[in-house]
């Protein structure tokens, strides 16, 4: 069984995804980050992003990381705001503490990639 099926699947996919970005906009420090942001692609590509790095069916065809937040100024701590709502959204739809951990381990290595503040 894979993170993605541990996880719901598509479905659990969408809904963290979901909860995932209701916690971010409403966080003063990252709602910025998307005021000119397309939110319902924006999803799709997260989704889609999330799906091929828990090991579900679809492939990730987006940008690289470092493309896509190129110019964005992204910040060590927005950075680890992200991660805490990941975490928080993980837990409230209930994902085991150890697959919350495998996630975070496969993500870790983006901050690299993400942060240029």
């Amino acid at each position: 069984m894979t993170i993605y099926d541990e996880i719901g699947g598509k479905d659990g996919v969408a809904a963290a995804v979901d909860v995932f970005y209701g916690h971010v906009l409403a966080d003063d420090l990252l709602a910025p980050y998307f005021a000119s942001t397309d939110m319902r692609r924006q999803k799709a590509h997260l989704r889609a992003f999330l799906t091929s790095a828990v090991g579900g069916p679809e492939v990730y065809a987006g940008r690289s990381m470092a493309a896509a937040h190129a110019g964005r100024r992204i910040s060590p701590e927005a950075f680890d705001r992200v991660v805490d709502h990941l975490v928080e959204t993980l837990t409230e739809l209930d994902v085991a503490p150890d697959t919350i951990g495998v996630i975070g381990s496969r993500l870790a290595p983006l901050r690299a990639e993400i942060v240029t503040a």
